[in-house]
């Protein structure tokens, strides 16, 4: 199965969790923060505009890594695999390596 967002909303893979902190001790599956980095899947067409009578563009494009908000969007599974189903107003930036 595959989802195609509609409008402004964009589908983010999100990066795995941190399973161990920086000097190497385990976090628990209950103490590991939602991660808020992820690749983007799959976007819609855009927001309409009534003004300009068109689609805005989204400023994401399928492959860019992200930061999002930790708690925008909705998590969805598709063949087993988890995704975040989010507006791209909840995307924050785009990293650049």
């Amino acid at each position: 199965m595959t989802l195609k967002p509609l409008g402004d909303r964009v589908l983010v893979k999100p990066a795995p969790k941190e399973e161990k902190t920086s000097s190497g001790l385990y976090i628990s599956s209950g103490a590991q923060e939602k991660p808020q980095q992820g690749e983007v899947i799959a976007v819609g067409a855009g927001k309409y505009n009534e003004k300009l009578g068109s689609r805005v563009p989204l400023d994401v494009k399928p492959g860019d890594k992200v930061y999002y908000g930790k708690f925008g969007g909705n998590e969805v599974k598709v063949d087993g695999q988890e995704y975040l189903l989010l507006r791209a107003d909840d995307i924050y930036a785009i990293i650049e390596d």
